[in-house]
């Protein structure tokens, strides 16, 4: 079955949304902006284009890191695929990292870039992991 086709601002919405709300929020804040969608509608929407539909927040993307702690998300990525940061894959660019890989991360960071961890604002990492 096909559904109503997503439009440009249903999609930017859910994109801004996607890391702090659950499915259900999602749903409710697309409603108040005068767009109708379910709860699953937004879930498999999510899903479909890679970010984790869990309502937890000890999960995060690593555009949502990036953005913290003042780098190119690129850089975060780079640090995943070099093995430095575990993280589960949710699609093709898209990684999940639990709070507990991302503070095993800055409690003992790679060598090469041991020094620029050392540089983060403190209370970033704390927002960060707790």
């Amino acid at each position: 079955m096909m559904g109503i086709k997503w439009d440009e601002n249903e999609l930017a919405t859910l994109d801004e949304m996607a890391e702090m709300y659950t499915p259900k929020q999602i749903a409710f804040r697309l409603k108040r902006r005068g767009y109708t969608r379910t709860a699953s509608a937004v879930t498999r929407k999510l899903y479909s284009l890679g970010y984790s539909t869990r309502p937890v927040l000890d999960n995060y993307s690593c555009r949502e890191i990036a953005k913290n702690l003042c780098v190119p998300p690129s850089t975060v990525v780079n640090w995943v695929r070099q093995g430095w940061l575990k993280a589960k894959k949710r699609c093709v660019n898209r990684y999940q990292v639990k709070s507990r890989d991302l503070k095993l991360f800055f409690n003992n960071p790679p060598q090469p870039i041991r020094h620029r961890i050392a540089a983060i604002d403190p209370q970033v990492v704390r927002y960060l992991v707790g």
